[in-house]
């Protein structure tokens, strides 16, 4: 079975399960690394192409121990999602957002929910080939689970942050009634995917979703 490398900020926030960094989340093999200096704040927020080398070293070192895939716990490092599979010899799948792309041409109507929408914001989804007129919501900023992911808290409010995800969705399908699918940026999301689907009935995509697709079919030539 293949392993997966997943390249992981430097953060002390809880991981609830479904969380990208929670060790049962995966079914399938799994090494982590941990980006030194690669804050939340510094990712979401930041453009300074020095962020890129790290990341790319920790991902060779994943390579190099074993990983047959390489992955990151940040949705925002779509926009590096060129640069990292260009410096890598195995699949590099940066972001939940590369779901977009394929959703479009299946002819789904799709919405993106961000941890912070003023920041996410053309790069990002021209990186992945998405539209660059996707529609984005945000969680709302000051909220606890904004400051807990943002500003690296060690508590988490798992009731607010249901929440807020809830709340996102709401006001970006009021404003975009025509949506069929949701998809969730942030890795730290799709904990409450499932209360989202059922609040609204819609398609739900996040970095699980993703991950467990392009896994399975990694894992598929070798079944064969």
């Amino acid at each position: 079975m293949p392993t997966l490398g997943l390249l992981m900020l430097q953060t002390r926030f809880p991981r609830p399960p479904g969380d990208i960094g929670h060790p049962q989340t995966f079914a399938f093999p799994t090494r982590r690394r941990i980006v030194a200096g690669a804050s939340p704040e510094r990712v979401v927020r930041g453009t300074d192409v020095a962020l890129l080398a790290p990341f790319i070293a920790a991902a060779h070192e994943l390579v190099a121990e074993g990983c047959d895939a390489i992955a990151t716990s940040c949705g925002f490092l779509a926009r590096w999602q060129r640069e990292l599979q260009a410096a890598l010899p195995v699949p590099v799948w940066s972001s939940a957002l590369l779901q977009l792309a394929e959703a479009a041409a299946q002819g789904r109507r799709c919405g993106v929910i961000t941890i912070e929408a003023a920041s996410l914001g053309r790069p990002h989804l021209d990186a992945v080939g998405a539209d660059p007129a996707t529609p984005v919501e945000g969680i709302s900023p000051g909220s606890a689970l904004h400051r807990t992911l943002l500003e690296d808290l060690p508590t988490l409010d798992r009731a607010d942050a249901q929440a807020q995800v809830l709340a996102a969705a709401q006001r970006l399908i009021a404003r975009e009634p025509g949506l069929d699918t949701l998809v969730l940026e942030c890795t730290n999301l799709p904990p409450y995917a499932d209360a989202l689907r059922r609040a609204t009935g819609l398609q739900v995509l996040d970095v699980v979703t993703l991950l467990n697709d392009r896994m399975a079919a990694l894992a598929a030539p070798a079944a064969r």
